[in-house]
């Protein structure tokens, strides 16, 4: 339907950011005279010096956050209207001049003395800083001079040409043919695969699966060369920055020890057996001699899809995340009450489910709401998020308030696992129960391992470049199948078309992002688990976590809220739920 269509109740209430476009030119017009930061050259050696620069900056990002954010959520309304396209691109070239105009600032903190630092970090006039300044000391061997970050901070945009050109290759040109579905000939897109994938019909899966790979297999070439265009983007920044590999700079940004990637890897192999056990489970239930890498995807248990309203769904997630409390609870339904979300889907809106929320504003969440299971989960997803940037927002200063990408995934998927649990404890009828355990161990093949083979991926990719060899579509499709073998088993088949699906991963253009949902699931299994046996106890800690922003590095405050990923064992627990999830599934099958 057209979105003038939709009732008032299921739109977002965008006017809590602006009442109007006029409004907002008049903001983004308030922001241009402001964007001049010289006079705060040379004055950084002192807390005052220090205090004024901190201020200006801060207030002039809030207020470019705030005109960023309507112009987003106006576009995602209707990515037709192109209106808001400029919106974007005025504030998103604002940025950039934003980063030129105060680049100076990091290089004049960097050449201050150790000393003159650890006593900003200690000056309680500076307490909001003291994580920042303590970031700033710890990268001085890869900060450099005034000019050259002068020139880097200008180089955003232009280093983004290979993910840009690969979405528009992925979204505008790819030559995907035609196919018939349901009684009509229609063009294949990524929306409609994903739906015939999922889908019974296997030799309908069988048609699109090798029709949508032969559209990339036409452009596979093109594709090598916009990915490898990626990698020596990062090697780029990793040779002036002077860190040792391109995965060392990532996770030293992140201010994540490079332990927890080893955790993660080395435990994601050592669980192996049990994703090879799950697959050929899965061959057998479905009764295939022979089975395809199409065939991983439909549920194992047909017609036991939660079919509700949204308002039902909504009920239901509020019951599922009642163990962590009615102040949660309460935010829950501030959120609907209060028309923080988009519901429904409508021509030309934005396809899929978001959170987005900053700093002096409630969140907002975008859905498409359908009657599926997986759409009852995301009002659960998206809410998580939402609710961990309020807590953050409301608990830390601006400049604290921002949670690392690291933990981003953690509190939606907290949610995700306790509806689940919730589900399967309180659900009579078997035939669901055997749906929800496909459905849990679905979401751990697909966050977990999946993300971790594409974590290896990046990783081994990009230290072939980073070792003076070319990538092209052959060494990276060598490298995919061999990678697909090892995490799937030998009772599917690894075909040519497998072998190239690293062409159309889009996460590969933000680098070293993807064990991020990795490790996210990893401590939502844990903090799930802690909150439905200790109860208040792990509540309390929990919520220590959701309100930390970026107060300090992201693994220390995972460890508050009871998930250690510098500790194997964590990863371990994970690997068991898998388990015994499949065990359970085996038993009542």
């Amino acid at each position: 339907m057209e979105r003038k269509d939709v009732k008032e109740q299921y739109k977002w209430k965008i006017s809590d950011v602006f009442e109007s476009d006029e409004k907002w030119e008049e903001a983004f017009a308030a922001l241009e005279p402001q964007a001049d930061f010289e006079q705060f050259r040379g004055t950084l050696h002192t807390v005052e010096g220090l205090l004024s620069f901190f201020g200006k900056e801060e207030q002039l990002t809030i207020a470019a956050l705030r005109v960023y954010l309507y112009a987003f959520m106006k576009h995602d309304e209707d990515v037709r209207e192109t209106k808001y396209n400029s919106y974007i691109a005025r504030v998103m070239n604002f940025f950039t001049r934003l980063d030129s105009e105060t680049s100076f600032s990091t290089p004049e903190l960097t050449a201050l003395p150790d000393e003159t630092l650890d006593a900003f970090i200690a000056d309680p006039r500076l307490r909001d800083y003291d994580y920042m300044l303590s970031r700033i000391k710890a990268q001085k061997a890869h900060i450099l001079s005034e000019k050259e970050e002068r020139i880097l901070a200008q180089t955003g945009e232009p280093m983004s040409a290979a993910g840009d050109v690969f979405e528009m290759l992925d979204n505008a040109e790819l030559d995907l043919p035609e196919i018939e579905y349901e009684g009509q000939k229609v063009r294949l897109s990524h929306g409609l695969y994903s739906v015939i994938m999922s889908g019974k019909d296997r030799g309908k899966r069988k048609e699109a699966y090798e029709l949508y790979y032969s559209a990339y297999r036409k452009i596979i070439n093109t594709l090598a060369t916009t990915y490898f265009g990626n990698v020596k983007k990062d090697i780029f920044y990793k040779n002036v920055r002077g860190y040792d590999s391109c995965m060392q700079m990532a996770m030293f940004e992140e201010d994540v020890d490079r332990s927890v990637y080893d955790n993660l890897v080395s435990s994601v192999e050592e669980g192996a057996p049990l994703m090879h056990r799950y697959i050929a489970m899965r061959k057998k239930a479905m009764g295939l001699d022979t089975m395809y890498m199409y065939d991983i995807y439909p549920a194992l248990v047909e017609d036991a899809e939660l079919k509700l309203t949204y308002e039902e769904a909504y009920e239901l997630v509020l019951k599922g995340l009642a163990p962590l409390g009615e102040e949660y609870g309460a935010l829950l339904r501030r959120g609907r009450d209060e028309r923080w979300i988009d519901v429904c889907e409508t021509e030309g809106k934005r396809s899929g489910a978001y959170s987005i929320g900053i700093y002096g504003n409630h969140p907002f969440v975008l859905l498409n709401y359908q009657k599926t299971t997986h759409d009852v989960f995301t009002i659960a997803h998206e809410m998580g998020h939402s609710i961990h940037s309020y807590f953050s927002n409301k608990n830390q200063p601006f400049v604290k308030s921002d949670y690392k990408i690291f933990v981003a995934e953690v509190a939606s998927t907290v949610n995700e696992v306790l509806l689940l649990k919730y589900l399967l404890k309180t659900t009579e009828d078997a035939k669901l129960k055997k749906y929800l355990l496909n459905y849990f161990m679905d979401m751990i093949r697909t966050t977990l391992f999946r993300q971790t083979q594409f974590a290896e991926f990046e990783e081994r990719a990009h230290a072939l470049a980073e070792a003076g060899e070319p990538l092209n579509k052959d060494n990276l499709s060598a490298l995919y199948k061999e990678l697909n073998e090892k995490y799937y088993g030998s009772a599917v088949v690894h075909d040519d078309n497998i072998a190239i699906e690293w062409a159309r991963i889009p996460h590969f253009y933000r680098s070293f992002y993807v064990y991020k949902y990795a490790t996210g699931i990893t401590a939502a299994i844990c903090i799930a688990n802690k909150i439905l046996r200790e109860g208040e106890t792990a509540v309390r800690r929990y919520f220590e976590f959701l309100s930390g922003g970026c107060s300090t590095d992201p693994v220390s405050l995972l460890k508050l809220a009871g998930a250690d990923l510098t500790d194997r064992e964590t990863f371990s627990a994970a690997m068991r739920e898998f388990r015994d999830t499949l065990d359970e599934f085996e038993k009542i099958a």
